[in-house]
């Protein structure tokens, strides 16, 4: 994978934007009837107050409501929103409204729960000087106002918990994750470590550590990543990180020594990083590993390859999954998909039976000509069968009010529904349609 300049933070936007409304796709092949199933739009985005085009999925709180962010609108650098139950409806409220400097802009990744049942999440830009488009992203904390609010649009608290600038990372598309003592950690594509914590040819992103202290929050760099050229292990990473039992973290960055991805291990501690090791490299299996890992109670993980971006290169996306077996590790493509470039950009969900879902962000059916010939877009899932996996595609999106190109995970209620957000579609008050947050029920 050729290193991006430095405003290649921009071209990687794009290129979201590009896939989000259906530019640039491939032809795929064509999927068979699906039975029949209900997806309703739960709400289709504006471009306004409530804003556009998000590009992450949902996270859930114990009493069923939702929250996201939308990387678009409020007052033009992106928000996030809650869902919440009303009667026998649903209450879209939105929460905060980025202002780009000095708060941040862009947010990419879904806001997730920290210790305190706070939200916490990242932007990709803004936040201050530095870097393009006004800062080089943020770490951010979202909390309810301490009063009572009496109306449905009273903004929580935002508190920014880090500005990036470079020394420490910049552009941050990862959401963060919290250890069992409330440190919280996050990948950067880009930037260096911090000074004296070692270096970096040139800024090949990091991962980041975030301990509480004194009533804030003290940074410190686990790991910093080398140049992919020359068959240097990886860099720019783009998906979280995920801890095991023992304390250890696991990650993915699409590059690689043969630059199509890997899996790494980092174990604590570490002086100045922690220790390093390279588990598996794509060299099959997949390309383009750009999301989160998840563990199962098993002691596997499950993760997702989005596949190599059209005219990158033609290695296709898959769902993998990934066991230690006493000496080692042992990985498993579960399904590959067609579609170059369009393979999961987002963490599966594992159910109580073992079963696996997630979206695609092309694939499926066009019938309004809006996702050009590659389709608009899947919901899927992955069924253990006879020592293998069944691949069943459950949705496919349209293009229309159901919305296109899901960037999303998904969350799942008790009885069953799966719940995400597709980033176009929709309204057409932007070009492409400005995205929807849906229930697809089974």
């Amino acid at each position: 994978m050729a290193r991006l300049s430095d405003a290649g933070s921009s071209i990687a936007i794009s290129r979201l934007a590009a896939m989000a409304i259906g530019f640039l796709l491939f032809l795929t092949a064509a999927v068979p009837p699906l039975p029949a199933q209900t997806l309703t739009a739960l709400h289709s985005f504006t471009g306004g107050r409530d804003g556009a085009n998000p590009m992450a999925g949902l996270s859930a709180d114990a009493h069923g409501n939702l929250y996201g962010t939308a990387a678009k609108g409020g007052t033009g650098y992106g928000t996030v929103f809650k869902l919440g139950h009303g009667g026998s409806g649903w209450v879209f409220t939105p929460l905060y409204a980025f202002s780009g400097n000095p708060d941040g802009e862009y947010p990419m990744a879904r806001v997730v729960f920290g210790p305190n049942q706070t939200l916490y999440g990242t932007t990709l830009h803004g936040g201050g000087s530095g870097c393009i488009n006004g800062g080089c992203g943020t770490v951010f904390n979202l909390q309810p106002p301490a009063t009572v609010c009496v109306t449905a649009l009273c903004p929580w608290i935002e508190t920014v918990v880090l500005r990036f600038n470079g020394n420490g990372g910049s552009l941050p598309y990862s959401e963060v994750t919290f250890d069992n003592s409330g440190n919280m950690f996050g990948t950067t594509q880009y930037g260096v470590p911090l000074p004296g914590e070692g270096s970096c040819d040139p800024d090949c992103g990091l991962v980041y550590e975030l301990s509480p202290s004194n009533g804030g929050w003290t940074e410190s760099t686990p790991y910093a990543f080398k140049d992919n050229s020359f068959g240097q292990p990886g860099a720019y990473p783009q998906g979280g990180v995920t801890f095991d039992g023992a304390g250890n973290l696991y990650g993915t960055v699409p590059g690689g020594y043969y630059g199509n991805g890997l899996i790494y291990q980092l174990t604590p501690p570490g002086d100045p990083y922690w220790a390093y090791q390279d588990l598996y490299d794509f060299d099959q299996g997949g390309a383009g590993p750009i999301a989160r890992m998840i563990l199962a109670p098993s002691g596997t993980f499950y993760g997702t390859a989005a596949g190599e971006y059209p005219g990158y290169g033609e290695q296709p996306g898959s769902a993998f999954s990934f066991a230690p077996n006493g000496s080692g590790w042992t990985f498993t493509t579960l399904h590959t998909f067609p579609t170059i470039g369009g393979g999961p950009s987002a963490q599966l969900l594992l159910d109580s039976a073992g079963n696996l879902y997630g979206t695609t962000v092309t694939g499926g059916i066009n019938p309004h000509g809006v996702c050009v010939a590659a389709g608009c877009g899947t919901i899927f899932v992955l069924t253990p069968s006879n020592g293998g996996w069944d691949y069943t595609v459950l949705w496919q999106f349209t293009g229309g009010n159901d919305g296109a190109a899901p960037y999303s995970n998904l969350v799942m209620d008790q009885d069953g529904n799966l719940y995400g957000t597709a980033s176009a579609g929709g309204s057409t008050n932007c070009e492409g349609g400005c995205g929807v947050v849906f229930r697809f029920t089974p």
